[in-house]
């Protein structure tokens, strides 16, 4: 038996550097040499539910971290590998399950509680992951990507004195770190273009793309401070070829979602009668990202009776937990099908549920999710005495916005001018069709219209929200409460059209997005909007 226990120990030992050293196969190969000396052992099993994550095995992941659980249900790394293998699935359900676990099991390890963390943050909870970041960054001081999680949380939750502070700190003590990097130029404005300089050279030299965009984008964001627009786009460029490098974008199942939208919900759904959840708080801002949302945002919760939520994902996995069938794809048909028959009022409920814990007692509260514009016509059945309002902005603007953006999960189409023109194309034509299907329903707000004079659109808005006039909505700049996006500096400023027109400083670059808006219509030989 000691024979065995020590060969056992021996695989187990061997497949682990095997996978740390990026050796998945040989991983895989020394975990049916352990699992064949003992095939009851939780760490033979834990051993293969990381290697299959490696491998992009979703389904062997849970089996394997769903084997160790039943062997030994105290096991918090494995019940938080299965959450979080659960919402890549997307099972938010399965996942808020596993969490609860895992957090039960009560581990002091600082790996396990900054996955505890990142399962947080992707079930919309940042509160409680800036908590687990901070357990585990205490814990373990020499691990920076603890500290790297813990910045990144305290950025969306607005306090960026301290992601600032954490931050400098962190390249002090280990230097470079791309993500790091990253991070600290979307908080401090560059006076010269001479870090730019080594940040794009360092990103065009990495072989890992994941770092390359990194660098790449932090570079671009520092020439722009500097107005060296030829070098920013180079970086931009840089960055988004090396990011696209990194994430699985299929344009033909976008494409799929798109018509079933249209399909599904049709003039005669949504002239179904349906019992939707009466409560009148949720207020959602939607449209594309990068587009004036946070101004909206600002100038509707300066209003005494309103808070900030957040970008929130509640919607979106609410309606994953409440529809019938999984389905592995955030993006499909499939899953919008799955939606249509949802029970409407639970759906208001469990929303409403969901998101009570990024409220702090205001009457009213935003959902500042951009992608929201998708659950159109599923908010208006869950929650008829909701508000939406929607951005618009000059196609070219918007398209370059998210362009020279790095986003963390999300917005998959923007990394290619072409991929990104013609998803706008396709959110432009289901926005036209809402309008057709929801006529008056949603309040369409111009973001160049509202930062050139600000006080009309916004009386519009709040008249839009039945709300009372106050005007503290117009002075939404002087607060100093958290903003939850990256745009935290800009608004703290007064209102003003910097951003208006912007694509024009790379007319010549941005020719293959340009061509393709013209040619749907959606914008004039100047490269107005035509909407």
């Amino acid at each position: 038996m000691a024979t065995n226990d020590r060969t056992l120990a021996a695989a187990l030992k061997a497949g682990f550097a095997a996978l740390n050293a990026g050796d998945a196969n040989a991983a895989a190969g020394h975990c049916r040499e352990a699992l064949t000396i003992d095939p009851k052992n939780p760490e033979a099993h834990f051993l293969v539910g990381l290697t299959a994550l490696e491998m992009q095995d979703l389904k062997t992941a849970t089996s394997a971290f769903g084997s160790v659980t039943k062997l030994a249900p105290g096991h918090a790394a494995a019940w938080a590998q299965l959450a979080r293998a659960f919402m890549r699935m997307g099972q938010p359900v399965r996942a808020e399950q596993a969490l609860a676990q895992a957090v039960a099991a009560d581990s002091k390890d600082p790996a396990v509680e900054d996955l505890i963390g990142l399962v947080s943050s992707l079930l919309g909870d940042q509160l409680a992951a800036r908590k687990w970041y901070s357990r585990a960054t205490e814990k373990a001081p020499d691990q920076p990507g603890y500290a790297v999680n813990l910045a990144n949380a305290m950025m969306f939750l607005g306090d960026t004195g301290a992601a600032e502070k954490t931050l400098t700190a962190l390249l002090a003590k280990f230097g470079s770190i791309p993500q790091a990097e990253w991070l600290l130029s979307s908080i401090k404005k560059a006076d010269d273009g001479a870090r730019a300089d080594g940040l794009l050279a360092r990103a065009k030299q990495t072989a890992d793309p994941a770092s390359s965009a990194f660098l790449a984008y932090a570079a671009g964001k520092e020439y722009e401070d500097c107005e060296n627009w030829d070098a920013a786009f180079d970086a931009f460029e840089t960055g988004a070829q090396s990011k696209r490098k990194t994430v699985e974008y299929k344009e033909a199942g976008e494409e799929a979602m798109f018509g079933a939208l249209r399909e599904v919900f049709s003039p005669q759904w949504a002239a179904k009668s349906r019992e939707g959840c009466d409560d009148p708080s949720p207020i959602f801002v939607v449209g594309q990202p990068r587009t004036g949302t946070t101004l909206i945002e600002r100038i509707i919760t300066s209003h005494s009776m309103v808070e900030s939520a957040g970008e929130l994902q509640q919607f979106g996995l609410s309606v994953r937990r409440l529809a019938k069938g999984d389905w592995p794809e955030r993006i499909s048909a499939e899953a919008v099908h799955a939606a249509a028959d949802i029970d409407a009022k639970a759906l208001g409920a469990e929303y409403l549920r969901a998101s009570a814990p990024m409220r702090k007692g205001a009457p009213r509260f935003v959902d500042k999710l951009p992608g929201n514009y998708l659950n159109i016509p599923l908010i208006f059945a869950a929650l008829p005495n909701a508000r939406i309002v929607h951005l618009t902005r000059n196609p070219l603007d918007s398209c370059f916005s998210s362009y020279k953006q790095l986003f963390a999960d999300a917005y998959l189409h923007s990394y290619d001018q072409a991929e990104m023109a013609r998803h706008h194309v396709r959110y432009a034509a289901l926005m036209n069709y809402w309008r057709e299907v929801f006529p008056g329903r949603f309040l369409d707000i111009s973001y160049e219209e509202t930062v050139a004079d600000v006080e009309p659109y916004a009386r519009q808005l709040i008249e839009f929200l039945g709300l009372a006039w106050e005007d503290a909505c117009l002075e939404f700049y002087r607060r100093a409460d958290a903003v939850t996006t990256a745009s935290a500096v800009q608004v703290r400023e007064k209102p003003h059209t910097r951003s208006v027109g912007r694509w024009r400083r790379y007319e010549q670059q941005l020719a293959p997005m340009r061509a393709i808006l013209s040619s749907a219509g959606l914008i004039n030989e100047a490269g107005d909007s035509k909407t």
